[in-house]
């Protein structure tokens, strides 16, 4: 049985300060125990309308290591070792959300860094990303989504706007990562 759980551990690159692998990996396990910096995808979703602009946001299931039951970015992850930050990002898309994109549907908006510790069922967790960030704006019908059941508990479209002010004093429903949300906004053209 221990093979089998080997064989199935996720490995991420080691990275630097700027995000690029320096050639050493680690299991995501133990990155997060012992903090390692390491890289992520993260996917915005966004709709415009007369009234602004929208952005979709899933409910991280209960089970997620790591602020579950909140609102978080449109579709994030690891990404694994070898792997590069586009095919991460268009895969967890598709896999979290069911959105089929192609490599020219995403728009690179930029780069951010996340470091923090905190318990989570009652459990130290260390995390250490340089996190590359996506837009997707082509129409999204949410009804038609198929959500990863071990991730997402459900998704919602928010007003942009209500999500950047809220998470400035209230983190009660938005663990969306405010790095990740300035460089949406700075893509956008967005004060921030």
């Amino acid at each position: 049985m221990r093979l089998m759980a080997e064989v199935n551990m996720e490995y991420l690159d080691i990275v630097d300060e700027n995000g690029m692998p320096t050639g050493k990996t680690i299991s995501r396990d133990e990155a997060h125990r012992d903090g390692v910096r390491h890289r992520t995808s993260h996917v915005w979703v966004i709709r415009r309308s007369a009234e602004g602009i929208d952005v979709l946001l899933q409910k991280r299931s209960m089970e997620k290591e790591s602020y579950p039951g909140l609102y978080d970015t449109s579709s994030a992850g690891h990404i694994p070792a070898g792997d590069e930050p586009l095919p991460s990002a268009l895969r967890e898309l598709r896999e979290e959300l069911g959105v089929a994109a192609g490599p020219g549907q995403l728009r690179f908006a930029g780069i951010f860094r996340t470091r923090y510790e905190k318990t989570f069922h009652g459990r130290l967790f260390r995390d250490n990303e340089v996190s590359w960030v996506y837009v997707y704006d082509a129409p999204v019908d949410i009804s038609a989504l198929t959500l990863q059941a071990s991730e997402v508990d459900e998704v919602r479209w928010f007003d942009l706007e209500t999500v950047w002010r809220e998470i400035q004093t209230d983190r009660r429903r938005f663990c969306v990562p405010a790095g990740g949300l300035r460089v949406l906004r700075n893509h956008l053209g967005l004060p921030v």
